[in-house]
């Protein structure tokens, strides 16, 4: 979805924002040599997602470690750690919006500029503008920020935009992470409704052509899980040789234990209209368990002629469902995680899953299916969560009961989430690990030959 409309800059400009409220965390030594790294997301707020997260604690382990990062975003714009510049590229706001809303009376001319005008008229056939566009305005101003500032690197959070080919042409690497290629997320809009009108659109709103042509032609592509980079190679035709993995972290100092009263035996996270979430094997589950046992779903905004309302009904769960939807602060969310026993990831496709990822920090064991890179996370030995068949309901409602049934099992598996957690995904741990990946980038951009990570592969066989 797009952003909430906001009062919009006329212009680019830096500012440094107020500091994330994260508790401190001991400083990762200072590297032999600081790099200067130009950090590019084109939607900034750790709310837009994932993607919002994973800049942010990027930027901030990296600052930590004594590296110089700038954050060049597209609104809304994130908080990110005092001392952390921020470089607004804005927007014009108009996907989804009326002719009416997209005007902006404050600069009634702004939308004749020729990326404006070009932005508002493709955005009336639902092509969704935004990557695009926040990469040829950076491009513009990129021979000038370069001439100032002398980024060592850029790292590109999934923008994939032609204006990366102009930057890196300027003569500085560009390394760009693919979370997860958009091709599946289109590929599950299809599954609900293949009908052609569905297709012309969705063909219309994901860049894909873009991102395909660019991905192959800067200088390193990283993701996130082994799955993702067998996905990659799938859809962008990068070998796997060639795309560097490097896990997400999770913040253990915020997602932690908290002892409270159990108000749920399942917990669900996340976009419950999102197709690839998976949630009406779920459901299906939870109707073959006793009527004691009770689900929880957190999600920001569900419709009211939504997914859950409709499965709720389907499968006579109205007194076994319980709904949280609205928009939750950070400590809420761990709140949320503590007050459940079990927490289900039933998704056909994770690129990582913070949601399993988060809650077993917080000491849940965790069922998913077994896709994506849910089983790196979860792991495959079953000490800290149960990994199904996707679509499998009777196989997840089987592994719900078998740790709900033994409480002594649930807390054991939980201790173990958190243990895993702790010891593969933490984000100093990441940010080191994405360095070596620009040193190696940066190493053959002026000649020199190209070396491993090792690092990376040592923790993604601790993962295996």
């Amino acid at each position: 979805m797009p952003p909430p409309k906001s009062s919009r800059p006329t212009s680019p400009k830096m500012r440094r924002p107020s500091p994330l409220t994260l508790p401190p965390t001991p400083r990762s030594p200072r590297p032999l040599r600081p790099m200067r790294i130009a950090l590019l997301t084109y939607r900034g707020n750790m709310f837009c997602g994932g993607q919002g997260i994973y800049a942010a604690y990027l930027a901030r382990e990296w600052k930590r470690a004594g590296h110089d990062v700038h954050v060049f975003a597209g609104p809304p714009f994130p908080e990110l750690e005092e001392g952390i510049p921020l470089h607004e590229i804005p927007n014009d706001n108009v996907f989804g919006a009326t002719m009416a809303e997209a005007f902006d009376p404050a600069a009634p001319f702004s939308l004749l500029k020729p990326l404006s005008l070009w932005e508002l008229g493709v955005s009336r056939f639902g092509v969704f503008p935004e990557m695009q566009t926040f990469g040829f305005r950076l491009m513009r101003r990129w021979r000038e920020i370069q001439k100032r500032y002398r980024f060592d690197v850029v790292f590109d959070n999934q923008c994939l935009s032609w204006g990366l080919l102009g930057i890196q042409a300027m003569g500085v690497p560009v390394v760009s992470v693919i979370h997860h290629p958009l091709h599946i997320d289109r590929e599950a809009d299809f599954t609900i409704d293949p009908s052609l009108k569905k297709r012309v659109e969705r063909t219309l709103y994901f860049p894909l052509m873009m991102q395909q042509a660019v991905a192959p032609r800067l200088s390193k592509i990283v993701t996130v899980s082994e799955a993702s980079r067998e996905a990659i190679e799938k859809y962008f035709k990068i070998p796997q040789k060639d795309v560097a993995v490097v896990y997400n972290g999770t913040d253990t100092d915020i997602f932690h234990p908290i002892d409270k009263p159990k108000e749920a035996d399942l917990l669900f996270v996340g976009r419950t209209e999102d197709r690839k979430k998976g949630i009406g094997t779920m459901f299906e589950a939870l109707s073959m368990l006793p009527d004691h046992v009770k689900l929880k779903i957190v999600d920001g905004r569900i419709p009211a002629h939504g997914l859950v309302p409709r499965l709720t009904k389907q499968y006579g769960l109205e007194d076994r469902v319980q709904i949280l939807d609205r928009m939750l602060t950070v400590p809420e969310l761990v709140e949320q995680y503590s007050t459940a026993k079990v927490a289900l990831v039933p998704s056909f496709f994770e690129g990582f899953g913070f949601p399993a990822s988060e809650a077993m920090a917080c000491g849940l064991s965790v069922i998913a299916n077994a896709a994506g890179a849910l089983p790196e996370v979860v792991g495959t030995d079953g000490h800290a969560g149960r990994l199904v068949p996707q679509r499998d309901a009777k196989a997840m409602a089987d592994a719900m009961w078998e740790i709900l049934k033994d409480p002594e099992e649930t807390r054991r598996m939980g201790q173990a989430a958190r243990a895993r957690v702790e010891k593969l995904f933490q984000w100093d741990q990441a940010a080191a690990e994405m360095v070596g990946v620009f040193e190696e980038v940066i190493h053959a951009s002026r000649g020199g030959t190209k070396r491993g990570t090792s690092h990376a592969a040592d923790r993604r066989s601790r993962a295996a």
